[in-house]
């Protein structure tokens, strides 16, 4: 198992703590960086920055957001960002939430699965460099009966293939990604859940293409907080779950409730949508279970969080995704180089 950072989103007031975590987790041996994006910060920009500042870790995208761009412009932006950064760029893709698609980007949030496998087919080979014709349900390429023409992206890419991801949570979606995919970003991923949630569906999408788990990046980005009083270190965690569980989507579609209902908070998923909807954002808060942020993060001091590492990597994790907590640059550095002592202590390092 490999370790990787999650800077989230920009603009929050601490974009050079951001930079100068990025730049210890480059000298540190971490494996990737990602950045994110929803309607604020973009990630192309912050993975320029990023890429130009550090070394040997690669930058990633979690995610690019399916409908802020067209495929060939998808393609565009990897390749120039796999040629700045000298071959160390990671394309995640996802179609983002109803809410931003059609409330941001002017864009139906239908069939996502179907949009996905389309833009994913077009991105590929727009960046294989081959003269871009598609006629799908989503795209047509050139435009019929007009002046366009089957064009080929001009910049070569380092790699022949850069490696795809997409951000998959529900069933459908997770088989699809491990049919058409590199790798699968993932969240509230739980070890003692991973077969039924996760695992087993991108396995049925991998034997469906005719190929194994080997090769296949299973990648969850995990809270990380130290300290010796569990209890306080998950409460920190309390209003983020409770965004994603309560009030990320609406009532009928929430990916992250329909998540939690199958790791088996069927009653507490919903009552913490429930508060969370009314305007109650610190009862719903207070209705997250303990057991749900204990199983979805990485709390306690070292020893334990390497024997949760462990758990990690034997439910198949390939990538770990660290997203440290800490008010202070001090705290996000130490839980970084914790990161580092964990693994090398869990025995699960590649």
């Amino acid at each position: 198992m490999r370790l990787g950072i999650n800077l989230g989103y920009w603009g929050a007031g601490m974009d050079a703590d951001n930079l100068a975590v990025a730049r210890e987790a480059d000298r540190l041996g971490y494996s990737v960086c990602w950045a994110a994006e929803a309607y604020g910060s973009d990630a192309p920009t912050v993975l320029a920055w990023v890429a130009a500042q550090t070394e040997r870790i690669d930058i990633g995208s979690a995610i690019l957001q399916i409908p802020a761009r067209t495929p060939a412009m998808t393609a565009m932006t990897a390749a120039t960002l796999d040629t700045l950064s000298g071959g160390r760029f990671r394309l995640g893709l996802g179609v983002s939430g109803p809410q931003v698609s059609e409330g941001w980007y002017g864009v139906r949030f239908d069939k996502p699965l179907a949009r996905t496998r389309e833009y994913v087919e077009i991105v590929r080979k727009a960046m294989s460099r081959e003269r871009l014709t598609h006629s799908g349900e989503h795209w047509t390429l050139p435009l019929p009966d007009g002046p366009g023409k089957p064009l080929k992206l001009t910049v070569h890419p380092v790699r022949e293939r850069i490696p795809l991801y997409i951000a998959a949570i529900g069933p459908k979606n997770l088989e699809q990604t491990g049919e058409i995919a590199d790798g699968a970003l993932l969240i509230f991923f739980a070890p003692e859940h991973a077969e039924e949630t996760t695992l087993g569906a991108l396995r049925a999408g991998r034997e469906k293409a005719g190929l194994t788990m080997e090769g296949f990046d299973v990648v969850p980005t995990v809270p990380l907080a130290l300290g010796d009083d569990i209890d306080a270190l998950a409460d920190t965690f309390r209003p983020y779950t409770a965004l994603y569980v309560g009030g990320m989507g609406s009532r009928k579609q929430n990916f992250y409730n329909r998540l939690a209902r199958r790791m088996g908070y069927e009653k507490e998923a919903a009552e913490i949508q429930d508060r969370y909807l009314s305007g109650d954002k610190e009862g719903a808060a207070a209705a997250v279970p303990r057991q749900l942020i204990d199983s979805t993060a990485l709390l306690g001091p070292v020893e334990r969080i390497a024997d949760r590492m462990r758990a990690y990597a034997e439910a198949g994790v390939t990538t770990l995704s660290l997203a440290p907590a800490g008010f202070t640059l001090e705290e996000r550095i130490a839980a970084l180089r914790a990161g580092v002592e964990a693994l090398e202590r869990s025995g699960t390092a590649s």
